[in-house]
């Protein structure tokens, strides 16, 4: 789990805001143009995600049916009225991002498309003061699981840029449980123990050299899958938070990590290249901390079990891990 590129394990849920330049804004293309970057990172964050958890579940005991497709509220946003007057919306509730390749996108549900309707119920919920913001979202997501998980499908009622009204029919795809969250307001990377959770900036800024290509981007989230899918913060509250136990959290991450890539269709040297390069440019000073490893023996570690997985690979065609990747 990463709190500082990759780094230290952290604990706990993270508080989601409103992203600044949305929350500041005024001027309705000042807004249009901050919820059109929001929702291009919300794009690229579930697209990698759909790819990593949709390749690996095959190898997940517990894979649920998903559709690739993250919903909007306008009142998670400081100013609900000219987030629905900048993005052409009559209801507070809308597409903010599909996932390249999903049944959301085969379906061409598009970002700001009203949803009225999930599984036949109305997406209208009252504003309850005191919730957070994000509170009706998770609700309405939560009934497109739910439906998913009874059915295998969910029917969605959307309007069409003419007005018109049309049902939509999806049928999941089989997926790891692990969600991808933007933290419009942080930096860092972490796992939570389902959620990967990104911060809108996280190797987006600086110059172009320093940012990360979409292969580190799924490097990265592969790592903090990794902890999901390995349980490593319930392991942990079980046995102890010792630097020693954590340390062991992160080897074991940055190994399976490479596993995740490789049936995602990603390289899996890809991992130790971050490592060595972009990560260590980032944090130099991560080989000091008694929790992790130094960038050079993470990159070891990473190379050491990629040879095992090519290995596995040509004995039996299938990067199981599940059964080939073997714990601490």
């Amino acid at each position: 789990m990463a709190g500082r590129a990759l780094s230290l394990l952290l604990i706990g849920a993270m508080s989601l805001l409103s992203p600044p330049a949305l929350a500041q804004a005024t001027a309705s293309g000042s807004i249009e143009r901050a919820l059109a970057q929001l929702q291009h990172d919300d794009a690229r964050l579930q697209t990698i995600g759909w790819r990593l958890t949709t390749a690996n579940a095959p190898y997940c005991a517990n894979a649920r049916p998903a559709i690739g497709l993250l919903l909007m509220d306008t009142h998670q946003f400081n100013q609900p009225g000219a987030v629905r007057a900048a993005a052409g919306l009559g209801n507070d509730i809308a597409v903010e991002a599909v996932a390249t390749g999903s049944p959301s996108a085969a379906t061409e549900l598009l970002p700001n498309q009203e949803i009225l309707a999930i599984a036949g119920r109305s997406t209208t919920l009252p504003v309850i003061r005191g919730d957070a913001p994000f509170s009706r979202q998770a609700t309405l997501q939560e009934r497109i699981d739910d439906a998913l998980t009874r059915t295998g499908g969910v029917t969605l009622t959307v309007r069409e840029r003419n007005g018109e009204l049309r049902e939509v029919s999806l049928s999941g795809k089989p997926a790891c449980p692990v969600s991808f969250t933007l933290d419009t307001t942080g930096q860092h990377a972490q796992a939570d123990g389902t959620r990967v959770v990104v911060g809108q900036a996280f190797g987006a800024t600086g110059s172009p050299a320093e940012q990360i290509d979409e292969n580190e981007f799924a490097a990265v989230l592969a790592h903090e899958m990794a902890h999901n899918l390995l349980q490593h913060q319930s392991w942990l509250d079980r046995v102890g938070h010792s630097l020693a136990n954590v340390r062991q959290t992160e080897q074991e991450a940055d190994r399976l990590s490479v596993w995740l890539l490789a049936n995602a269709g990603y390289d899996p040297e890809t991992a130790p290249r971050l490592m060595r390069g972009w990560a260590r440019r980032r944090d130099p000073g991560l080989a000091r901390l008694p929790t992790h490893d130094s960038w050079e023996e993470r990159a070891r570690l990473m190379e050491a079990e990629i040879t095992r997985l090519r290995a596995t690979l040509r004995g039996t065609g299938k990067a199981d891990w599940r059964n080939d990747f073997a714990r601490e």
